[in-house]
């Protein structure tokens, strides 16, 4: 095989046997602001032409990646659009980020980030770097545009549901401009008369509703003048003899004025409401919550009076207080696990009542609170949507999507239909409705092509706005898929860049990193420089760290870069390390994969094809790939050769006792049919369907990244940790059996996802001939005669094409 060399300019990018100089980056990290939103895991390769991309390089210094639903909307007029503050933290929860870490799972071949928790996080560092003192000179004009256009306010457009029915006015807060206006001067004779409203809570309760009538610009800066804090402490000392209307027009008038979330009138008013809200109405309760929500309070105690009080009156709830009950469970990121039961009932009794916008909220405030629902619900949302989806917003319209994720279900029609009407939707969709609908795809494992070469066209232009989460679910899904578009070195390079820029944020999420790399690594872009800092001693032990199980990501990068990356002379992880996940993925295989009936079978009836159990090694050949192997070597004139001293048969001397190959024997082995059938016949009738469809390293698990196994072979290296097995002898021919399923292959079709992709390529580069037993060849098989299987496994080992390329 030809080795071809290129040399490549910054970023360092490695490409299968093109790869730049090895130099260990000291990654010092450029001051910048983000916002890090958790929520959210799962071919054949073009290789195309390698070019020079020129990427135009921005300023991150005080940059805020802004989300912006409304510019999924179709034909909605631009409204004017508000800074958010804060729109990431659950006003339900007071001191952390919404959700729960996931326990480490047994080594699954999925994203260990299937289902990672909302939350946010702003990062300051310094930066050194030439790289990152050129990003911090480039900022244009026209990106600044941009930003403006990207602005996203989470108080109003996730609630366009609202405008939907006049029932919505009544329990939910309108935080735009009043109806009535009063003019700017009036501002400082309602200040001035504070002092005369001292106990009477009438007074009190007009003086904020006229205060939150007067234009914005004199709004601003309100809640920090003095005669202002006075009238709240007014409010404060009264907060018991307001009536119950009067508090809610007090707690609306916050709204308005931009009340900080941690102001005592906002305390006090918490607890006055959370004393009085068995007496309250549900409408009063709902708009209350709604005011929380828009002023960004934390309010745990108030949610959950409010959810006890809807369970006891859940017969009474209408259609619109049903919706924004969900939309306040998913803003609260809290679901009440008594209530899940009746929010499928309900959601199935007003299904056909529902706006499509209200479809969307449900699936949102299910998806944010991590709710639960059944196949059956979901199949009759995604139903509907199918066929309506031409009249659905963008943004309702990947709410749903998010919810198909979560729920991990295939529905045909709805994602064919997707195909025909989103590509032309991309050009105007916001950078994280782009990212969540290509990882819909992803991770259903539904390959696209025109989805997907809509979402490549489109995102250059726009990867400025990629947060670190978006950027490494964009290339995690592109590899999960094995697609390289057709501007392939544009799209990459731009990814590439704008991780670069965003190293920083990946202290905190070092998922996301990984992430990024191992759907690089699935269509052979290694860049040396991320890799290298990934693979830090202090980088490994935050990933040790994480609150999600990162060894298998981890461990599944550190050996595919030193299998395929041989220049490569960057941090590796520590032997040590690697034995540790080798014995994880192992333990796994031994009591998950290695007992899969159609493994068992195909074992079993290699040894009586090759003459014994010393002829076949059923093992992990690459345990970072997290997959099996059946082991077979060939001699080159066609023989088996004994080799599997741990065998059944080891007890024995190994002797070579192949089978002779004659045309007696062919014949019989071909056309023998045998009608009886075997107890495995019978035995595999009884599989369930996760037996069926089971992936070799366990169920998938993500809105996002492939989880890592344990440590694979390499030809050992001076200065680098050796690895297992030698490379194969002269005259000697080793094979790779891969007995697949469903799950190592796109949906419906016969493309390798790119996990499997990767080892096969990693097998053929240590000298393995990898021999497939697809599972729609093989499945079927394990229902036929034992004669029948093992002619099929006769001809794969034997095939006469396949030991001639070998040779």
């Amino acid at each position: 095989m030809a080795t071809v060399l290129m040399c490549r300019r910054i970023p360092r990018l490695s490409r299968v046997a093109a790869f730049s100089t090895a130099a260990k980056r000291e990654a010092e990290h450029g001051r910048s602001k983000s916002e890090q939103e958790e929520k959210g895991n799962p071919g054949t390769a073009n290789t195309g032409s390698e070019s020079t991309a020129t990427i135009q390089l921005l300023n991150p210094l005080d940059y805020r990646v802004l989300y912006n639903p409304s510019a999924y909307a179709r034909g909605r007029a631009g409204s004017q659009q508000h800074l958010d503050r804060d729109s990431g933290q659950a006003f339900g929860d007071t001191l952390t980020s919404p959700g729960t870490a996931q326990a480490p799972q047994a080594f699954s071949s999925a994203s260990s980030q299937t289902l990672p928790p909302i939350s946010r996080a702003l990062s300051k560092s310094k930066s050194n770097t030439l790289l990152q003192q050129t990003i911090l000179a480039a900022l244009s004009q026209e990106e600044v545009e941009k930003e403006k256009w990207e602005v996203h306010d989470s108080k109003e457009d996730p609630r366009v549901f609202q405008k939907g029915r006049p029932e919505y006015r009544s329990l939910s807060c309108v935080s735009s401009e009043p109806a009535e206006p009063l003019p700017a001067e009036d501002g400082d004779s309602i200040l001035d008369s504070v002092a005369a409203c001292e106990g009477s809570p009438g007074s009190i309760t007009d003086r904020f509703q006229r205060l939150s009538r007067l234009p914005a610009e004199r709004r601003v800066g309100l809640a920090s003048e003095p005669a202002f804090d006075a009238l709240c402490h007014c409010a404060v000392r009264a907060i018991r003899l307001f009536s119950t209307p009067d508090l809610i027009h007090v707690l609306k008038s916050c709204v308005l004025l931009a009340v900080p979330p941690a102001h005592p009138l906002l305390d006090a008013c918490e607890g006055e409401f959370c004393r009085r809200a068995w007496d309250m109405e549900l409408e009063q309760l709902l708009l209350v919550a709604d005011c929380w929500r828009c002023l960004e309070h934390s309010v745990p105690s108030y949610l959950g009076i409010l959810f006890s009080f809807a369970n006891l009156h859940w017969k009474d709830l209408t259609l619109p207080q049903f919706v924004q009950l969900v939309y306040i469970i998913g803003e609260g990121r809290r679901s009440p696990a008594d209530l899940a039961q009746k929010v499928e009932s309900t959601i199935l009794k007003y299904l056909d009542s529902f706006t499509l916008e209200e479809l969307g909220t449900i699936c949102l405030g299910l998806f944010k609170s991590v709710s639960g629902i059944s196949e059956h619900v979901m199949r009759r949302i995604a139903d509907r949507v199918s066929l309506q989806m031409e009249d659905m917003s963008t943004y309702a319209l990947v709410n749903v999507l998010k919810m198909l994720r979560y729920t991990r279900m295939d529905h045909l029609p709805l994602l064919k239909e997707l195909g025909r009407v989103i590509p032309e939707r991309i050009p105007t969709v916001n950078i994280q409705g782009i990212m969540h609908i290509t990882l819909t795809y992803s991770s259903l494992h539904f390959f696209d092509e025109g989805v997907l070469a809509a979402v490549a066209t489109s995102l250059p232009s726009k990867v400025s706005y990629c947060r670190s989460k978006d950027a490494a679910k964009f290339l995690w899904s592109f590899g999960c898929l094995v697609y390289e578009p057709p501007n392939e070195e544009e799209f990459y390079s731009s990814l590439i860049k704008q991780i670069h820029r965003k190293l920083h944020e990946f202290k905190k999420f070092p998922e996301h990193l990984l992430t990024a790399l191992l759907g690089l690594a699935f269509v052979k872009r290694f860049p040396e420089e991320l890799i290298d800092y990934a693979l830090r001693e202090d980088f490994v032990q935050k990933t040790r760290g994480s609150k999600y199980e990162l060894n298998k990501d981890l461990f599944t990068l550190g050996k595919s870069v030193e299998i395929e990356c041989p220049t490569y002379r960057g941090n590796l992880l520590p032997p040590q390390l690697c034995q540790e996940f080798t014995e994880m993925a192992l333990s796994f295989a031994e009591q998950e994969i290695y007992v899969r009936p159609e493994i068992v079978e195909a074992a079993s009836l290699l040894e009586n094809v090759l003459g014994g159990p010393e002829y076949v090694k059923k093992h992990m050949i690459l345990p970072h790939t997290r997959s099996s192997d059946l082991e077979v070597r060939l001699a080159a004139d066609g023989h088996p050769i004994p080799f599997n001293c741990k065998g059944p048969g080891a007890a024995r001397k190994l002797k070579d006792i192949g089978v002779s190959l004659t045309d007696d024997l062919m014949a019989q082995l071909i056309k023998g049919r045998a009608h009886g059938r075997s107890p495995v016949d019978v035995e595999n009738e009884g599989r369930t369907p996760r037996q069926e469809r089971g992936d070799e390293a366990g169920m998938l698990c993500s809105d996002g990244a492939l989880t890592a196994g344990a440590k694979s072979p390499a030809e050992p290296q001076p200065g680098r940790p050796g690895v297992s097995p030698s490379l194969p002898q002269p005259g000697e021919v080793r094979l790779a059996l891969q007995v697949s399923n469903r799950n190592h292959y796109c949906y419906g079709s016969k493309r390798l996802l790119g996990l499997h992709c990767l080892k096969r390529r990693q097998l053929r580069h240590l000298g393995y001939v990898v021999v497939e037993l697809p599972f729609w060849e093989w499945f079927p098989l394990l229902r036929r005669s034992r004669s029948e299987k093992l002619s099929y496994l006769h001809y794969k080992v034997f095939d006469p094409a396949l030991l001639s390329r070998a040779a």
